[in-house]
């Protein structure tokens, strides 16, 4: 598994600041948590989902092809900041 975390640039109220994945080998979403500029939160597994999140319809991009778009800040980042982002994602 691989995990990153992607800061997306804009100005759109209703759209997510950061977006965490957890990626298979092959790069499919698994688990997702998006934090909005708020402070609220939606997520997505194979199991269930909160708020409009929802796992990707394809494979994710490698991060240099995420970084080639400026508005998107990704890195690749530990499993356990990621399960720490999912287990809080219900507070």
């Amino acid at each position: 598994m691989n995990y990153i975390k992607v800061n997306w640039i804009h100005s759109f109220p209703n759209e997510p600041t950061l977006l965490y994945s957890e990626l298979d080998n092959d790069r499919w979403e698994k688990r997702k948590v998006e934090i909005f500029a708020d402070g609220h939160c939606g997520y997505a597994s194979l199991s269930e989902s909160e708020r409009s999140t929802r796992l990707g319809e394809e494979p994710i991009p490698s991060l240099t092809q995420i970084a080639s778009d400026p508005q998107f800040k990704p890195i690749e980042i530990p499993k356990e900041e990621f399960e720490k982002v999912w287990t809080e994602r219900k507070k």
